[in-house]
């Protein structure tokens, strides 16, 4: 995979970029963290990188494929069933009373996966949690709790609506700007913080820099928009952790490949300028193996759904990798089918106040389907597919970009 070669060992690789200075090691090391710099000294990461991301997402599965269905006894057991909306398709008022809260077997597979392969990884050396990979998670946890408190509101009243929209917002909202003011802190050795300013494709956009408030504000919009893009699309059977599997392993290759081709490991045509990718490629791996295990009891018939816990958690993990690993506006093209799904419902409710017709027959427009007579395993599948089909065009993407660059 690599195109770009390493220093030599022992090299200083700390002074790669001229004029930078390693201010953020105080801050990195008074929260714990370490910076890419770390993996970097080590001169060693060969096949380590590929083991650590592996046992990710080896951790990830395992925690989440057998804490679920303990979870589905429990949730039974205590009644915590999904209620369902009346206006949606006849055939989902059989889905009433599945367990529901699914997200938390994913959100602890994805901890536990992070944390144990770093905890294995002490025994070659391997850097330890960076602040990208802890920011991007606490992000993904802060919006899970948001949905838990929505899932929760629901199960206590019996109803299909919990959070007020007012409330659901102002909790992501608050996420994010938190998330938005930490991610332009903590530099690392040659300088460069977790976020950017700047907007990005594959990399930033040098010419398109915010300002701090509207840095702050595209953050939010960011959260906002991917959270509930998420939780849209959970609406059918393994329909969300199918296609966000497919995404995230997705992310997984685009920040292995930024790491493998980092400006730090040697400053060159076509490196990346992003703080932590490796972190992020061991983040992602966990992520996505979470939800293939998570998969195994969601998929039709569903023993158990996610969730806002899970989806509007998912969510704001996709938002959190496109910041970090500066591929904000290439994740439109990796999760295509979640930007579909929320378009379909912002264009329903448009074309509706506007001309008092209905553009689908239902929104999101999985239901569309649904209601021609597609089968509900068939719609699956087949959205599996397009989502497949937009996260290999996003890698096809990605890399002609730095087919360009060179």
């Amino acid at each position: 995979m690599r195109i770009q070669a390493r220093p030599p060992a022992g090299a200083d690789v700390t002074q790669v970029t001229p004029g930078t200075d390693p201010v953020g090691a105080p801050l990195v090391s008074a929260l714990g963290v370490a910076g890419p710099a770390a993996a970097l000294r080590t001169g060693q990461w060969e096949g380590e990188q590929l083991r650590q991301i592996l046992l990710s997402a080896g951790i990830a599965l395992f925690v989440t494929i057998t804490l679920t269905p303990v979870l589905i006894r429990v949730f039974a057991r205590r009644g915590f069933g999904q209620e369902i909306r009346i206006d949606g398709p006849a055939s989902h008022q059989t889905k009433r009373g599945t367990p529901t809260m699914g997200g938390l077997a994913i959100g602890a597979g994805v901890w536990a996966g992070f944390l144990g392969s770093h905890l294995i990884g002490l025994l070659w050396d391997a850097p330890g949690p960076s602040a990208s990979g802890v920011l991007v998670l606490l992000l993904a946890s802060a919006l899970g709790m948001v949905g838990f408190l929505d899932d929760s509101i629901k199960l206590r009243k019996h109803r299909n609506l919990g959070l007020t929209a007012a409330g659901k917002y102002l909790g992501q909202i608050g996420a994010a700007v938190v998330f938005a003011v930490l991610a332009l802190r903590f530099p690392g050795a040659t300088g460069l913080t977790p976020a950017s300013n700047n907007l990005s494709y594959v990399r930033d956009i040098n010419t398109i820099a915010f300002g701090s408030l509207i840095f702050v504000a595209f953050i939010c919009l960011l959260v906002v928009a991917w959270s509930n893009a998420v939780n849209i699309t959970d609406g059918l059977d393994g329909l969300a952790a199918g296609s966000m599997s497919l995404t995230l392993g997705a992310y997984v290759v685009i920040t292995l490949w930024q790491y493998e081709n980092s400006c730090e490991l040697g400053p060159g045509r076509g490196c990346y300028n992003v703080r932590d990718p490796l972190d992020l490629a061991v983040v992602s791996a966990a992520a996505a193996g979470a939800c293939i295990g998570f998969l195994w009891w969601n998929a039709a018939p569903a023993k158990i759904f996610m969730g806002d816990t899970g989806s509007l958690g998912l969510g704001g993990l996709v938002a959190g990798l496109s910041i970090t690993s500066r591929t904000e506006l290439l994740a439109v093209v990796l999760g295509a089918l979640f930007v579909a799904e929320i378009l379909s419902v912002l264009l329903q409710i448009v074309v509706f106040r506007t001309t008092h017709t209905r553009l689908f027959r239902m929104a999101p427009f999985h239901h569309h389907f649904e209601l021609n007579n597609w089968p509900e395993t068939a719609v699956i599948i087949r959205f599996w597919v397009l989502a497949g089909i937009a996260s290999a065009i996003g890698l096809c993407l990605f890399y002609g970009e730095y087919i360009t660059a060179l």
